[in-house]
C-alpha cells in the first residue's frame, strides 16, 4: 500500500512539472506574438484654456413700466404712425409717444386752464408793474410782495391744471416694447386705476444669481459672462457682473450678484431661462488635454503617449480645468503624441498601432 502511494506521488509530481513547463512555453509564445493595441493619438500644441463658474436663472428687463388710468374717462387707443393701425402688442414705441387718450369734457372744463392762463398773464404784468414802481419809490415793499404772492399762486394754479390735463394723455415713459395691452372698446368709459399698457426695455437684461461662497474671491465687478439659451444654440451673448453683495447668506452659504446682459439684437426675451458662464480665470499658451484621457492611479494622474510604436505611461500634474479639458503643468511637452482613444487597456511599454 505504501509502495503504491509512493508511486502515485511520483506520477503526480511529474504531471505538475509537465503542466508548469507547458505553461511557460505558452507564455513565451504569447510574448513573441503580442498583438498591437490600436490607438488614436493627437500631437500636443500650446493653446488657451478658460475656467468658468456656471449658473442658471431667469432674465428680466432692465426697465419696465405699467401705465394706469389716473381718472375715470372715455378710453381712446391711438394709432401707431409706423403701422397705420392701432397700437398693438409687440409695437416699439418712443419715449413721450402718445398711446392712449382719455376724454372727459366735464373734467377738462373744471380745470379752467384758459382762465388760469389769463390770470397768470395778468398777475405777471401786475408784478412787473409793481416792481417798476417799487424801483421808483411809487409803492411799498409790502405791495410788491403781495403782487409776487399773487403771481406765484397764479403760476402754481396754472401748472397744476396742466398736470391734471396731462393725465388725459397717457404716453410711453421710455423707449421700449408694448408687452401688455388690455383690451377696451374705443370710446367706452373706464374706471380710475385701470391697467392701460405695460412697456419693457430689454436691449439690456438682468439676472439675479446666488453663488457659493467659495467663488467670492473669483468674482468681481465688470467680469465677463457668456450667456446661452436652448433657443439660441449657435449664439453666445456677452454680459458682465454689475453688482456683488459683500455678505454671505448664513443659511445658504451663498452671496448674491447681478448679471447685466447685452441684448442689442433682442434675441433674448424677459422671462427666458438661461445659462451663464462667468469667466473666472484664463490662461494662454499652455498644454491642454481632454479630461477623459486621464487615468487615476494610486500614484496620481497618468496619461499615455506614443513614440516609435510604444506606449509610455506619464505621470502628470494638472492645473486649470473646465467641463471638457484640463491644463497640464508638468509631465507632458509640446509635440508629445497623446493617446486620445484606446488608452483604456494600455499598460506601460505596450506595443500600439496608431490609427486616425
Amino acid at each position: 500500500m505504501q509502495l503504491m502511494m509512493k508511486k502515485y506521488r511520483t506520477l503526480l509530481a511529474l504531471a505538475i512539472a509537465a503542466i508548469i513547463f507547458s505553461s511557460c512555453d505558452d507564455e513565451d509564445a504569447s510574448i513573441q506574438t503580442e498583438i498591437k493595441v490600436p490607438v488614436s493619438v493627437a500631437s500636443l500644441k500650446s493653446q488657451s484654456i478658460s475656467k468658468f463658474i456656471e449658473t442658471t436663472g431667469t432674465v428680466y428687463s432692465s426697465m419696465e413700466g405699467l401705465a394706469k388710468s389716473e381718472l375715470s374717462a372715455n378710453y381712446l387707443l391711438q394709432t401707431n404712425p409706423r403701422t397705420g393701425k392701432l397700437f398693438a402688442l409687440g409695437d416699439f414705441v418712443k419715449k413721450g409717444q402718445l398711446l392712449v387718450k382719455l376724454e372727459d369734457r366735464e373734467f377738462e372744463n373744471n380745470l379752467q386752464i384758459d382762465a388760469k392762463r389769463l390770470n397768470l398773464e395778468v398777475s405777471q404784468n401786475n408784478l412787473n408793474k409793481q416792481q417798476s414802481l417799487y424801483d421808483k419809490g411809487g409803492v411799498t415793499q409790502t405791495e410788491l410782495k403781495n403782487a409776487s404772492i399773487e403771481y406765484v399762486n397764479a403760476k402754481y394754479s396754472y401748472e397744476n391744471a396742466e398736470i391734471q390735463k396731462e393725465k388725459m394723455s397717457v404716453r410711453a415713459p421710455f423707449d421700449g416694447v408694448i408687452v401688455e395691452l388690455p383690451y377696451y372698446t374705443n370710446g367706452v368709459k373706464i374706471d380710475l386705476g385701470q391697467d392701460l399698457f405695460k412697456i419693457m426695455k430689454y436691449d439690456r437684461l438682468l439676472l439675479d444669481i446666488k453663488l457659493p461662497e467659495k467663488h467670492l474671491s473669483e468674482v468681481e465687478k465688470d467680469q465677463l459672462v457668456h450667456i446661452t439659451n436652448y433657443n439660441l444654440v449657435s449664439d453666445t451673448l456677452t454680459g458682465r457682473i454689475s453688482q456683488i453683495s459683500p455678505i454671505i447668506d448664513p443659511e445658504t452659504r451663498t452671496f448674491q450678484s447681478v448679471l447685466e446682459i447685452d441684448n442689442d439684437d433682442l434675441k433674448l426675451r424677459p422671462g427666458m431661462f438661461i445659462k451663464a458662464n462667468i469667466l473666472a480665470e484664463q490662461k494662454d499658451s499652455t498644454i491642454v488635454i481632454p479630461k477623459e484621457t486621464i487615468i487615476s492611479r494610486q500614484t496620481g494622474k497618468v496619461v499615455f503617449t506614443v513614440e516609435n510604436g510604444i506606449a509610455s505611461e506619464k505621470l502628470i500634474t494638472t492645473g486649470l480645468e473646465n467641463q471638457d479639458v484640463i491644463e497640464v503643468i508638468a509631465g507632458l511637452n509640446v509635440n508629445d503624441r497623446l493617446v486620445i482613444a484606446g488608452y483604456e487597456t494600455l499598460r506601460d511599454k505596450s506595443k500600439v498601432s496608431v490609427i486616425q
